[in-house]
């Protein structure tokens, strides 16, 4: 379960801004979750529980919204969401896609209390 890493990680990076805009805690958090990023919402939010135990965060809700994954053809220029990893154009058949979402984790929004 590498979630609990991702959300040690995310945690360093919420206290310090925290600790930038002088805030006593965290209300929210709502995190970018991409369909191939590798992470599992669920389990995002059951690490996040039991880190924010005795943190700024300790009182704070995690919210993930789920990105699919998005593709766009080279070729023909077609955007498609794929469900799996089988890199062919729903349109022209060609391999030659490039990658426009649903593979990063991104910090979206974090609500402070001042």
């Amino acid at each position: 379960m590498h979630e609990l890493s991702l959300i040690a990680s995310l945690f360093e990076i919420l206290e310090e801004k925290a600790a930038e805009k002088g805030s006593k805690r965290i209300v929210s958090v709502k995190l970018q979750v991409g369909q191939l990023s590798g992470a599992i919402p669920e389990l995002l939010k059951t690490s996040f529980d039991i880190y924010k135990k005795d943190t700024i965060a300790a009182e704070a809700e995690l919210e993930t919204v789920e990105v699919p994954f998005k593709v766009e053809c080279n070729v023909c220029h077609t955007q498609m969401i794929k469900d799996d990893l089988i890199a062919i154009c729903d349109e022209c058949g060609s391999m030659d896609l490039k990658t426009l979402q649903g593979t990063d984790l991104f910090l979206l929004k974090m609500d402070v209390e001042i």
